[in-house]
């Protein structure tokens, strides 16, 4: 008897190892696959970002053309009839989503990278900004997802203001895509935008502008710290007419995240980037990223490479209705030294030797 009751414990003993042994390993595997699913849905998440910017707006409007000609007419005359009402929208801030900007995608968007907000100093609410975001990179990936989302809660961090991404006027003429836009708080890079933000909205706006713009982005390049920002001082003479703050911002890693075809000064290629600059106000750039399902191909997913942006010490901007040269070539200069200083505090901070020096052109 005692041996049957000594090995039905054995074998029950063996039973429960062999049970727990395999719930380990299913544990496990459903581990290995949830840490798969991760990664496909942040790579996911930033290419439907990627061709919504690319392409969005183009294949709306041809989606709208053509339903014009079916028997859903309707829908094309009903939006475009809206679309004449609303147009001046943008122009005073958009129609910015709380619900939007807190997507979870957005969540996805920011691991990937990942992307991250560092704050230096706080801003009074009482006060309206304008930041000076560098560098422009590619698309401004972490410019987006700083201030069109809240996924790295700007809003918390930096509590009372408003943040407004400001991009190409010409976006918020292409039907759809505006709406999209808007709904995260971005706004057109107008005069007329950016004074109703700060002289008819109330305090505690902020106006994102990335000063480098198209110029900029045609020298990004990883491994390269650049900016175009020597000549560039219309932000500054806005600042000056309003009063507003100016706000250096850098972020490191933006230029990191793709890999472009760089045209020398005088080569055809370059030539076509600056017109296309002058007359349309961006400048094609031929890059390439990683693939959807792997990080050894081409694609147009960027590298998983980390953007922090760092948002440095506000500036004090007295107003001046009718600022002179003298006077905003006066701020222009201590922006400059701003933006250098706030580079250099944290560069090794980000992995960039002591020895790395911020090129401003």
């Amino acid at each position: 008897m005692k041996t049957l009751i000594a090995a039905y414990s054995g074998v029950l003993r063996g039973t429960g190892s062999s049970i727990l042994s395999a719930l380990q390993d299913l544990f496990s595997i459903t581990w290995l696959n949830r840490s798969k699913v991760e990664k496909q849905l942040q790579v996911i998440s930033v290419l439907q970002w990627v061709l919504s910017f690319l392409v969005m707006g183009v294949a709306c409007s041809v989606i709208l053309m053509y339903t014009f000609c079916t028997d859903w007419w309707l829908i094309t005359v009903l939006y475009f009839t809206w679309l004449v009402f609303d147009w001046n929208t943008p122009n005073k801030g958009g129609r910015r989503s709380q619900w939007v900007r807190n997507w979870a995608v957005w969540r996805y968007f920011r691991d990937y990278f990942p992307i991250q907000l560092v704050k230096t100093h706080n801003l009074i609410t009482t006060r309206n900004y304008i930041f000076g975001y560098h560098p422009h990179g590619i698309m401004g990936l972490g410019a987006f997802c700083n201030f069109s989302t809240e996924a790295t809660e700007v809003s918390k961090k930096f509590p009372g203001i408003k943040p407004y991404l400001a991009t190409l006027a010409g976006n918020f003429r292409m039907p759809v895509l505006r709406e999209y836009l808007m709904s995260g708080g971005i706004c057109p890079v107008n005069r007329d935008t950016i004074d109703y933000l700060l002289s008819k909205n109330g305090s505690g706006n902020a106006i994102i502008i990335v000063v480098g713009g198209a110029a900029e982005s045609l020298s990004s390049m990883p491994g390269k710290n650049a900016v175009t920002l020597r000549n560039r001082k219309g932000f500054v003479k806005l600042a000056l007419r309003h009063g507003a703050d100016l706000v250096p911002t850098y972020s490191f890693g933006e230029n990191e995240v793709y890999k472009q075809v760089i045209f020398e000064e005088g080569s055809w290629g370059r030539w076509v980037q600056k017109k296309f600059q002058k007359y349309i106000g961006f400048a094609p750039c031929i890059f390439h990223g990683r693939g959807l399902f792997s990080s050894d191909t081409w694609g147009l997913v960027p590298y998983s490479k980390p953007i922090t942006t760092v948002v440095g010490e506000p500036i004090t901007i007295p107003k001046l209705e009718q600022p002179t040269q003298k006077d905003i070539d006066l701020y222009h200069a201590m922006y400059m030294e701003a933006l250098v200083k706030l580079f250099n505090n944290h560069k090794t901070k980000f992995g960039l030797p002591e020895a790395e020096v911020l090129e401003v052109n």
